[in-house]
């Protein structure tokens, strides 16, 4: 059975999204988010970089969320949450995976470490600078959303678990109620059930 070990409000919520979304099996093991824990040996032996979430599939273990996301569906998701390889949308799909983590939820993760770093003493122009690159991003999935449901044509895949992360994550920094096909299409994601059980 697949074991993920979770954190409320971390990239865990990918994969259990997923699992939920899928119907299939899973043990989600909550586990402390203080420092002392995660950069102590034991959790390091799992996740080298003392970050969430991690995930055991047999003798695999995966340490990044949209791997976990991925392997999830290839091994377990029998075609399911997923366009037709080759084809158009399911280059769209990866597009927008790889756009959800690597370009909108790195600047937004960077204004959480630098609140839980710095705290008072955070640096306004480099939090200023972040929260223009996630604005940036959410300009992108606003333009892109116009008269779309979810972000291929097939309908919802798993490149809209990635970004409905990023969008959870960007919506506690970055307010865009303004950006109202962008807004929409969030509210649309997290009424789902299957996200609601992933962040319960």
């Amino acid at each position: 059975m697949l074991k993920i070990y979770y954190v409320p409000g971390t990239r865990a919520i990918r994969p259990v999204w997923l699992c939920e979304e899928l119907g299939i099996p899973y043990q989600r093991e909550e586990i402390s988010f203080e420092p002392e824990f995660r950069f102590g040996s034991e959790w390091r032996s799992i996740n080298p970089v003392g970050k969430v979430p991690a995930m055991h599939d047999g003798d695999l273990t995966l340490f990044e969320s949209c791997a976990m996301v991925q392997v999830i569906l290839d091994r377990y998701g029998d075609g399911q949450l997923e366009p037709e390889k080759g084809s158009d949308d399911h280059a769209l799909m990866q597009q927008w995976s790889w756009f959800a983590e690597s370009t909108l939820a790195r600047p937004a993760g960077e204004i959480v470490n630098h609140h839980r770093a710095f705290g008072e003493e955070i640096m306004p122009k480099a939090i200023a600078e972040m929260e223009g690159r996630v604005r940036l991003c959410l300009e992108a999935i606003d333009d892109w959303m116009a008269g779309r449901e979810f972000l291929v044509d097939c309908g919802f895949s798993v490149a809209d678990i990635n970004m409905g992360y990023s969008l959870h994550l960007a919506d506690r920094y970055v307010p865009y109620d303004d950006l109202h096909n962008a807004k929409a299409y969030f509210d649309r994601l997290a009424a789902r059930p299957a996200f609601q059980r992933a962040i319960s």
